[in-house]
């Protein structure tokens, strides 16, 4: 049976091949690509931003990102703030910290011309000193050093903005003595700092010199200790796997860089019969890349470049021929192009191996056949990461970017978990980011809960950066001027009202929420003000006083009232003051408070009427018992007002809490039922007759509950969206069918419409195993199922692409039509 079935996926492949080869033309890498390097190296260094930790200077170039982690090593009596964010938590993992650190300034050490010639070199070096800072804090004797701050595991079981996690957890901090050492972190610090030394000479020689002697003593420590056996808090995230010879190897090569001792270099190369072995050979490890935890192979890079030795330029050379594809032995590659490792951050292992390949390429140790294909290769795996496949892995830049990276901060959630997916957008935009990128077959999903394929990380964007710059050294590119992450503050705090007036009492429901964002913030003196006409009172013969407040139960609030505002206008207001109580955006019962109260009035003085009330403009009906969205009950903290407008043509004057930029209220709350529709109609792109083609298409959208299945003409309808200026994303999919995404959808106050009947969204046919590629995969589930009818036990529908009830050539030749496809190559669809 087996050998049945080998020989049926056999001769099915080579009639697919043929088909192919009369249908479609393979994908193939445009290495002639041109990109903006300029603006992407840019962005690139900007991501850094808005990864720090501790005291925001005042001058930053976001207006998202505050102070954090304030009491960073109060547990340890010693001042941890500062660093950087490891990836889209709030974890200080300083291994992969002192990484990207040290390969930042590797890039400015071998181009730093390019970084003036971009304006850029103020911004990268201020960047690697915000980390090298934190790293002096961290080591405050020889032989004592703290490795990380922050517990992964509390950590990543919450999803809120860096701003205010230390109101939902403690920060512990950790630290390496000669009792209990940590060689590798240790190490590779000591290459953070001497590598920073030796691009601060020029400029900053005092700061220079700070840091050579912290690297030396790091340094001395490291390699005194020799054990990893006190490094274990990163134990799941960043543990060590390659030992820390490669650190101790490739910081004693920083060391002579940074202070032209060659006793460094005599040490480095010491460590030779230390170094990784391919597997039982003995040749030196090639089969990996540079990385976070794997240095060897930059190591390798400089001392082939500073001694010419056979031993260093051949290991190399042929790690490098592996990743090229140079000889019988080469990496996998995707059908697009890209050079794939590991599906944990496929691209920034890309895209740092390509920046090792354009230094190598360019020294006059690299063998002279060689040097075309290794720039080849580096230009190839940039382009694929900044569009060259259709689009973008880069978020803010090109194409089709990334626009719901899995990172915290950037999505701007107040609700403290990730599965509700609220909101179903990202409120910033993470400029610069790198995403971890495809899969072996190109297949990626632009998902905030997609942290394989969507996460963003420091060490990621690290190696990226530095090709980025040889880039624009060599092809050039223009940074934006002046460019800013300045955002216009939207929807900050949240009110709701329901109103109830029932004979001599009106039963007032009010909630207020804490949904701040730029930057998130934590208050325990919030406050709000219900505005009241008391008109239709005073004609029925009441005074103010007349009106007796009482709250129920135990109050979330202080409720005071009526308070004049503007008597001659008959406007008074009930205050409803929260101080005490601390809201901030970062879980269901932290960001909102609600409360009740009782406002009442003589009995059948018909004393109040609500319509003419301004608080109570605007309130629809609604199921909750939190009532309806309002913008017309302003909030304040301590005092100031900082959402919803007060009444009047010139109301009693009430100071403004200063910002960078205006704060503007959303003119339309975001409510769960507004009304609005996306219809459109769906067709495979593919003729066929049967029955059920059009139907049964179901169209989900994103980070909602709302979905649908289109009927028999292929037409389907999603009811009651809310409002979204920053644009939905739906998902089509179908049995057999390639899922297709469309974004930026914009619902404001009309219905969309994104196709016709007459010119439907296409979709095309051939992935029968669903997993976003239409590829060899799919052709193995149609052989197994080939010739089968829909009676036949082993019918498979999936197989059975264009449903005519018998799984055969008509579906492999539907599938060769878009063999290779995925469903990033869909084009956009324009309504």
């Amino acid at each position: 049976m087996k050998r049945s079935f080998l020989k049926k996926v056999s001769v099915l492949s080579a009639m697919f091949l043929l088909t192919t080869v009369f249908t479609v033309s393979g994908p193939t890498l445009n290495a002639a690509a041109s990109y903006n390097y300029g603006e992407a190296l840019q962005k690139a260094i900007m991501f850094y931003e808005f990864q720090r930790a501790g005291d925001i200077p005042e001058d930053s170039r976001n207006n998202w990102r505050g102070d954090s982690g304030m009491t960073d090593g109060a547990d340890h009596n010693v001042d941890l703030t500062g660093g950087w964010y490891d990836a889209g938590d709030h974890v200080k993992f300083n291994l992969p910290m002192a990484y990207t650190s040290t390969m930042l300034a590797w890039s400015v050490y071998e181009n730093r011309d390019a970084y003036e010639k971009s304006g850029q070199l103020p911004y990268i070096l201020d960047n690697i000193k915000w980390a090298t800072d934190y790293f002096i804090k961290c080591h405050p004797s020889p032989n004592v050093y703290y490795y990380q701050v922050g517990d992964g595991q509390a950590d990543h079981s919450w999803w809120g903005p860096a701003e205010v996690v230390l109101e939902v957890m403690k920060r512990p901090s950790y630290v390496l003595t000669e009792a209990n050492p940590g060689s590798a972190v240790v190490a590779e610090t000591a290459a953070a700092l001497a590598s920073a030394a030796a691009i601060f000479k020029p400029t900053n020689p005092t700061y220079a010199a700070e840091c050579l002697k912290h690297a030396k003593e790091l340094y001395a420590f490291a390699d005194k200790t020799r054990s990893d056996k006190g490094y274990t808090a990163a134990d799941g995230f960043y543990a060590s796997w390659s030992g820390f010879y490669d650190e101790l190897t490739w910081a004693a090569m920083w060391l002579y860089y940074a202070s032209d001792d060659k006793t460094y270099l005599e040490k480095a190369q010491s460590f030779e019969s230390n170094w990784e072995k391919e597997g039982i050979t003995t040749l030196i490890k090639y089969k990996w890349a540079h990385c976070w935890d794997q240095k060897l192979f930059g190591a390798l890079l400089l001392l082939a470049r500073e001694t010419d030795k056979p031993l260093y330029k051949e290991s190399i050379e042929r790690h490098l021929d592996w990743w090229a594809g140079n000889g019988s032995e080469k990496i996998t590659y995707t059908p697009k192009g890209l050079a794939w490792l590991d599906r944990w951050g496929s691209l920034r292992y890309a895209t740092t191996e390509a920046f090792l390949a354009d230094v190598y390429a360019d020294s006059k140790v690299c063998s002279a056949d060689k040097v075309t294909s290794y720039k080849a290769f580096a230009k190839s795996q940039i382009d694929y990461a900044l569009g060259s496949t259709g689009r973008s892995y880069v978020c803010g830049f090109g194409v089709n970017p990334p626009k719901r990276p899995h990172h915290r901060t950037a999505h701007g959630s107040w609700m403290g978990y990730l599965d509700c997916d609220i909101p179903n957008y990202h409120r910033h935009v993470l400029y610069g980011a790198l995403v971890g990128g495809p899969g072996n077959t190109d297949g990626y999903m632009d998902d905030v809960k997609n942290y394989e394929n969507n996460e963003v990380a420091c060490d990621y964007n690290a190696g990226f950066v530095g090709i980025l710059a040889r880039m624009y050294n060599k092809y050039g590119g223009n940074p934006i001027p002046d460019f800013k992450a300045i955002e216009e503050p939207i929807d900050e705090y949240l009110t709701m009202s329901a109103v109830a007036i029932q004979g001599d009492a009106a039963m007032i429901t009010i909630t207020l929420g804490n949904q701040t964002a730029w930057p998130a913030r934590s208050s325990n003196k919030l406050s709000c003000k219900y505005f009241i006409d008391i008109s239709e009172g005073l004609k029925a013969g009441l005074k103010p006083e007349d009106y007796k407040i009482s709250v129920s139960g135990t109050s979330a609030a202080k409720v005071t009232g009526l308070i004049p505002w503007d008597e001659s206008k008959n406007i008074y207001y009930i205050d409803i003051d929260f101080t005490g109580f601390t809201m901030y955006p970062g879980g269901v019962n932290n960001y909102k408070k609600t409360i009740s109260f009782n406002v009442k009035f003589p009995y059948g003085s018909n004393a109040w009427d609500a319509k003419n009330d301004f608080s109570a403009q605007d309130l629809e009906t609604s199921s909750s018992w939190e009532g309806s969205l309002t913008k017309f009950i302003p909030v304040y903290d301590d005092g100031v007002l900082v959402y919803g407008p007060e009444p009047g043509d010139n109301p009693k004057p009430t100071p403004t809490k200063p910002s960078s930029t205006p704060i503007k209220p959303s003119n339309t709350p975001t409510s769960p039922q507004t009304g609005k529709t996306i219809s459109g109609y769906i067709k495979p792109d593919f003729t066929a007759t049967s029955a059920g083609l059009l139907t049964g298409f179901t169209v989900k959208l994103n980070g909602t509950a709302i979905s649908a299945t289109t009927d028999t003409k292929g037409y389907f309808e999603l009811k009651n969206i809310a409002p979204n200026a920053s644009g939905y994303t739906l998902t089509i999919k179908k049995s057999g069918m390639l899922s297709r995404t469309i974004s930026d959808i914009i619902v404001e106050n009309s219905n969309i419409e994104l196709s016709t009947q007459e010119s439907p969204i296409l979709i095309w046919g051939g992935d029968s195993n669903q997993d976003g590629t239409i590829n060899m995969s799919d052709i193995i589930v149609v052989a197994k199922a080939f010739n089968s009818t829909s009676e036949a036990a082993n019918y498979n529908k999936d197989a059975d692409i264009n449903l005519d009830g018998t799984v055969n050539m008509s579906d492999v030749v539907i599938a060769a039509m878009r063999f290779n496809k995925t469903t990033a190559d869909y084009s956009e669809v324009v309504f």
